[in-house]
């Protein structure tokens, strides 16, 4: 009989939360006894292991600050040679440069987010219609003619 491997996957999580550090982050996922491999970085966590796993892993995390952690697929395990600053000889390995470009624009993207769901909001809250009283109508009226 063959043992078939799951697919095995990577995932970047960005942290750019002022309720959740990284570390917050990284004792949900220890605590969830998943057979994954976690990496705490300066940005947030590396997540590497079965694709189930991982994506509900990923998942989980999010709900803790669905607007301010970001998810992004990561080709390599952590540790790989390939990518590794120490079997590289050093330096920032490839894409580090980007990636911190990108971590600076998440606090005006999640700020962006939580406008847009506070809108979406109201916008349900007033859908809700009723009726205005002529009396009410009248007031409003006088006090636009006053000004």
């Amino acid at each position: 009989m063959t043992e078939t491997k799951k697919e095995e996957i990577t995932k970047y999580i960005v942290i750019s939360s002022d309720k959740v550090l990284p570390s917050d982050a990284a004792m949900k996922i220890y605590e969830s006894e998943f057979p994954v491999t976690v990496k705490e970085t300066c940005f947030g966590l590396i997540v590497s292991g079965a694709k189930d796993d991982v994506e509900t892993l990923v998942e989980k995390i999010r709900q803790l600050d669905k607007n301010h952690i970001f998810v992004k697929d990561r080709g390599f395990p952590p540790g790989d040679e390939r990518r590794c600053r120490a079997s590289r000889g050093g330096g920032p390995r490839p894409g580090f440069h980007f990636l911190r470009e990108e971590v600076e624009m998440l606090p005006a993207i999640g700020a962006a987010l939580d406008e847009l769901e506070e809108k979406e909001c109201l916008m349900e809250k007033s859908k809700t219609k009723c009726r205005l009283k002529t009396s009410d109508l009248e007031k409003v009226i006088e006090e636009e003619l006053a000004r």
